[in-house]
């Protein structure tokens, strides 16, 4: 098979390595002015397996390929569809591994409603350096519309091959709460606190407000016609890896901007649309919002 991974950070950089030690073609797609920064080989530190792997490094997506993996912040994913000039018929499937739920509706305009296969992973994964991915966390869930299984199912395997949890679901938008609900509460209490996950599970006041914006996300969830429990989340809290930081954390500590349109926006804009109070929801976003504004500023 042959695939375009657009962005080259944690989680592009590592399905991008698989796939291409697998024996599949990869081709990375960065910006312009950054290809002369990358190595030749994409190099993956993992528990499951550590390897380095040749790839080819590009600025565009410009050939046939059987799938386009879209792996950039949501911030950054308007800028990154330009780089995609192939058309959409030579595109077997765009799989989205983004943060939040909004992206769908975007891509399916641009490439047509059957070729995008919405999916979510659950992995910490982080590059350490221009061509260098860490994987931290013991294990790596994806979770993938059954659109798409036939086209992907080669690509599934090998994932799953190297250690990967991955299955096919016939509910797409439970694939994406799935994810929003239990990300938006680590995301926003460890981004607020500046503490790590497990720091927020062992502090009552804080895993108070983790368990609260739970409950916030399956309400506006369960509104929206996607019935979510928030006991089956909150089960999992104490499953992640104690040191764990969230990507959004990892964004402010950098400068970036934080994903908090993506993440906490189908919250925010559900709970306004249903009628529904999500007042810690509201006032995490607040805290990291001031958080953001005072480091651009300084």
């Amino acid at each position: 098979m042959r695939h375009a991974v657009l962005g080259a950070g944690g989680v592009g950089g590592l399905i991008g390595g698989i796939l291409a030690k697998s024996g599949d073609a990869v081709t990375m797609v960065v910006r312009p002015e950054k290809l002369g920064e990358y190595p030749a080989e994409l190099s993956i530190e993992s528990a499951m397996g550590s390897f380095s792997v040749p790839v080819e490094w590009a600025p565009t997506v410009s050939q046939a390929v059987d799938v386009l993996w879209i792996t950039v912040k949501a911030t950054q994913l308007e800028q990154a569809l330009r780089s995609v000039l192939v058309q959409p018929e030579k595109i077997g499937a765009v799989v989205p591994l983004l943060n939040g739920i909004d992206h769908i509706a975007l891509l399916r305009a641009q490439f047509g409603h059957d070729r995008v296969v919405p999916a979510s992973i659950g992995v910490e994964s982080e590059r350490i350096a221009p061509g260098k991915i860490a994987h931290r966390s013991p294990s790596a869930r994806l979770n993938v519309s059954a659109n798409g299984e036939t086209r992907l199912a080669p690509a599934i395997e090998k994932l799953k091959a190297f250690g990967f949890n991955c299955q096919f679901s016939g509910d797409e938008q439970k694939i994406l709460w799935n994810k929003l609900a239990f990300l938006a509460a680590c995301a926003l209490t460890t981004s607020a606190s500046g503490m790590t996950v497990g720091e927020v599970n062992k502090d009552p006041q804080w895993r108070s407000q983790e368990e609260a914006c739970v409950r916030e996300a399956c309400a506006v969830a369960t509104a929206s016609g996607t019935p979510m429990d928030p006991a089956y989340f909150i089960a999992f809290f104490n499953n992640v890896p104690p040191g764990a930081r969230t990507s959004m954390q990892k964004d402010l500590a950098a400068g970036n901007p934080p994903e908090l349109d993506a993440i906490a926006g189908p919250i925010l804009r559900g709970a306004d649309k249903y009628g529904l109070e999500v007042p810690v929801t509201r006032k995490l976003v607040e805290i990291i919002r001031g958080k953001s504004d005072a480091a651009s500023r300084a």
